[in-house]
């Protein structure tokens, strides 16, 4: 396998990691510091958790219904208007906060919230045809696809790091300098990702002839869907993403009552929630290093092997114990990472948008689904049964897609995109 450091000397791609940083800490920046603003206005931890699933709900929306503009419009372009809009959506969020800061209480607090949750929802839904035409300009860039293929796991740990240090800056800016300057902050990093990409980017043609008018672009939706739900390969990679996602989201859902379950405190439930994300960074580094070939091979048997250790939460060990076991399911999810670089270049160039799009409004969903059924389950029961219950449902339901699974199909995709 190629090394990172060939992936460094692409030309352009080091810009483009870092434009991607910035923005990922943007994402994140904006969801903590309107989360604790929530949180000092209303003294509602509710509303304050509200305010991260207000920002999950417009990904769905905005990579599926949005997800043509990447087939239509050349990526660069995709990409500049999406983050300076989302730059100029900060500037009006940072004078409504601005403006609400003044007003103490709760019951001046009630409509405020309507419109800071609104401004949150029109931010993240602009950013959804952007991660499409960010996927799209990978493949582009990597023409030797085995240079992508560690190209995307870089970016993928590159990812999980971002998303830890956007929260810890935007807790850590709240803390320091307040909920505005915490946002001018994040209106930055827009900025900043907009310029690197006008410098850097070349402006590639649009792949295909996309249908004409309003009507041709929920017709180009429907194309995409089908082309997807037809694709022996290409249905199975994302089913398997759907099935594993209720052992992958549990942990992180209840992490926080766990803690409190076992030690009295809710102190230590951050760490606990960062062990499969540790697990996830030493997982994708070692199978980073396999061929493709061996790296697909194994995805069936890494992903039924993942929510194992997540099964033996059911005995509610000690918090070490715990910390190490969902470590090692972080470890196994490795296998997302063959499955997002096959399902990336088995894609016709032309449909890249609109699958990429899809797919990735259903994986959304899903682990939003496995986020309140974890939470309903440990509330019913214990957090501890409630991780353990979706580990097993994942469990079964990847024993039965296994019955199905195309090997024979996926090896020769596998062979065909990367020897091409």
């Amino acid at each position: 396998m190629p090394s990172y450091s060939a992936v460094f000397r692409t030309r352009g791609y080091l810009a483009l990691f870092l434009a991607a940083a910035l923005s990922t800490w943007g994402d994140y920046l904006a969801r903590v510091v309107v989360a604790a603003f929530v949180l000092d206005k209303t003294g509602s931890p509710f509303a304050a958790a509200a305010t991260f699933a207000v920002s999950l709900l417009p990904s769905i929306f905005g990579r599926s219904l949005l997800a043509p503009i990447a087939d239509r419009v050349p990526y660069k372009y995709v990409l500049i208007v999406a983050h300076l809009l989302r730059a100029a959506l900060v500037g009006v969020l940072i004078l409504a906060v601005s403006t609400y800061q003044s007003e103490p209480g709760q019951a001046a607090a009630a409509q405020p919230l309507l419109t800071l949750f609104a401004l949150l929802f029109v931010i993240e839904l602009v950013g959804g045809p952007a991660v499409s035409s960010s996927q799209i300009l990978m493949t582009d860039l990597f023409k030797d696809r085995r240079l992508y293929s560690r190209a995307l796991g870089l970016g993928t740990i590159s990812e999980q790091v971002n998303q830890a240090i956007g929260l810890t800056l935007g807790g850590l800016l709240v803390a320091w300098v307040g909920a505005v300057l915490g946002l001018w902050f994040d209106l930055a990093t827009f900025l900043l990702s907009a310029l690197v990409i006008t410098l850097v980017v070349g402006t590639e043609a649009v792949r295909g002839t996309p249908s004409a008018g309003v009507a041709g672009f929920f017709r180009d939706i429907g194309e995409g869907a089908r082309y997807l739900f037809r694709h022996p390969v290409l249905v199975s990679l994302l089913a398997l993403s759907l099935c594993s996602v209720w052992a992958m989201a549990a942990p992180e859902a209840v992490a926080i009552a766990y803690a409190q379950d076992q030690t009295g405190s809710t102190r230590l439930g951050g760490l606990l929630m960062a062990a499969p994300i540790f697990g996830a960074v030493v997982g994708l580094l070692m199978v980073g290093r396999w061929q493709p070939e061996r790296q697909n091979s194994r995805i069936i048997v890494m992903a039924l092997l993942m929510p194992l250790p997540l099964v033996m939460t059911v005995f509610a060990p000690p918090l070490p114990i715990t910390w190490l076991l969902w470590f090692g399911c972080g470890v196994l999810q490795a296998f997302m990472l063959p499955l997002q670089a096959t399902f990336s270049l088995v894609v016709p160039a032309q449909m890249r948008g609109r699958v990429f799009g899809l797919g990735g409004a259903l994986s959304v969903a899903a682990s939003g689904a496995a986020y309140l059924v974890a939470g309903y389950l440990a509330g019913k029961t214990t957090p501890a049964h409630a991780v353990a219950i979706c580990a097993g449902v994942s469990i079964l339901a990847i024993i039965m897609l296994g019955f199905r699974w195309p090997r024979a199909a996926l090896s020769q995709a596998v062979k065909t995109a990367y020897d091409s």
